[in-house]
């Protein structure tokens, strides 16, 4: 499809970790493991692929979303009750919910989602509800 996202490519610094943390989300949230190299992986949903790297050509090994950049991947989740089990499942692959004294309304009265950071600084937003509704 014409202007639909390709895939997008995260430099991480550690693979290990990435794995364990975007490795399970994106498994609960129907992505499929779709390409493994020595440095990096990817999954697949539909037609869009989202890679994980930890390349050579790294020039820091620290991310930080409140710099320019990117500030976070945001996924459809499922019902309320699917974003719930994953905050709940989350710390134990590697995340921590942020905005925790917000959630799940952190995005508004009329939004619920959870934010979650994994541990090198990268956020997942997990949305529930309709695909058109908005949580910034």
């Amino acid at each position: 499809m014409t202007g639909g996202l390709h895939h997008v490519e995260l430099w991480v610094p550690s693979l290990a970790r990435a794995e364990e943390s975007w490795g399970w989300l994106l498994g609960e949230l129907g992505w499929a493991r779709h390409q493994n190299w020595a440095a990096g992986r990817s999954w697949i949903l539909n037609t869009t692929y989202l890679v994980m790297e930890e390349s050579p050509a790294l020039t820091s090994d620290s991310h930080e979303r409140l710099r320019p950049g990117l500030n976070h991947l945001a996924f459809q989740a499922g019902t309320p009750a699917e974003v719930d089990r994953l905050v709940e499942a989350a710390p134990s692959r590697g995340w921590s919910l942020l905005f925790a004294d917000r959630h799940p309304h952190a995005g508004g009265p009329d939004t619920y989602a959870a934010y979650l950071e994994d541990r090198d600084g990268y956020e997942a937003e997990l949305v529930a509800g309709s695909p058109h509704s908005t949580s910034y």
